[in-house]
């Protein structure tokens, strides 16, 4: 087993088609690799580390920066096809074969479309946070990222508080607890932070996924999918997006959690890592 953890594991880079991509390992060698697709916005210093080193704790766990995100190379692109299509490449250039997925938030879609474009690629797959084709929520991700950060200035607060938590005295408390989580990795090995560029790009594909009303392609999604989340996400609807998500995929096993939000699984995260293990094992 690895001795790194989420907040030691060296950042590395890998070439892909001549562009660096970063990424991060934590945990064993054995068994299906399980790759990590994050947020909008986000690098590889947003994942939470009681999250990551729990799931490492069985698996091989790896994070990676898409094209243009964070220390990555080369210019975001705009459609979550192109995301899709360079997450292969990206898997190929690790020489991983088939994978597990876990999608959070916008990661969340891009495994979806992974899913559905490579199905020999990915074994099982974890969805949270996120939401199919046509849901309510992604085209007004901008102007929700707006209204928290300005809220969180006023306030002298992290604009997750009001993102991703409750404003219940438990919502607030799991969002310090959480953003202290992310400050344990030391300032000397930190990601870069996202460009302007990249995230316009990501914005620019969230909109038009909530303007595709198709989502029919999942129902072909024949892999096995735990869809998660908490029971008020105020950025992508629970009902709309979660509830729908789980409705639409074949093959489902559903988790919503109490008194939380979009980010559910960092609140709940020992209740989440074990239930997405037990869900991997099967």
């Amino acid at each position: 087993m690895s001795a790194a953890t989420a907040s030691s594991a060296p950042t590395k880079t890998v070439d892909v088609a001549g562009t660096p991509f970063a990424y991060r390992e934590v945990g064993t060698g054995e068994g299906v690799p399980l790759v990590l697709l994050h947020h909008v916005t986000a690098v590889l210093d947003d994942w939470d580390p009681a999250v990551v080193d729990g799931l490492a704790a069985e698996r091989r766990v790896v994070l990676v920066d898409l094209r243009g995100v964070g220390r990555s190379g080369g210019t975001t692109p705009d459609t979550f096809e192109a995301m899709a299509d360079d997450t292969v490449a990206f898997l190929d250039a690790l020489g991983l074969g088939e994978v597990d997925l876990l999608g959070y938030s916008l990661g969340g879609i891009v495994a979806q479309v992974v899913a559905q474009q490579y199905p020999d690629r990915v074994r099982r797959m974890i969805l949270a946070a996120t939401a199919p084709a046509g849901a309510e929520g992604p085209a007004a991700t901008g102007a929700t990222l707006q209204a928290a950060v300005q809220k969180a200035t006023e306030q002298g607060k992290h604009p997750k508080h009001f993102l991703f938590f409750e404003p219940s005295p438990a919502g607030q408390a799991a969002a310090d607890a959480f953003l202290a989580r992310l400050d344990e990795r030391t300032a000397d090995d930190r990601d870069t932070p996202i460009s302007d560029q990249a995230v316009g790009a990501q914005l620019t594909a969230l909109t038009a996924w909530e303007q595709n009303t198709s989502p029919a392609g999942l129902a072909a999604v024949k892999q096995p999918v735990l869809v998660v989340n908490g029971d008020h996400d105020a950025m992508w609807p629970t009902e709309t997006g979660t509830l729908r998500l789980a409705q639409l995929l074949p093959h489902t096993k559903l988790a919503v959690y109490p008194d939380s939000g979009h980010g559910g699984i960092f609140q709940y995260h020992e209740v989440f890592v074990r239930q997405a293990l037990d869900f991997l094992r099967d």
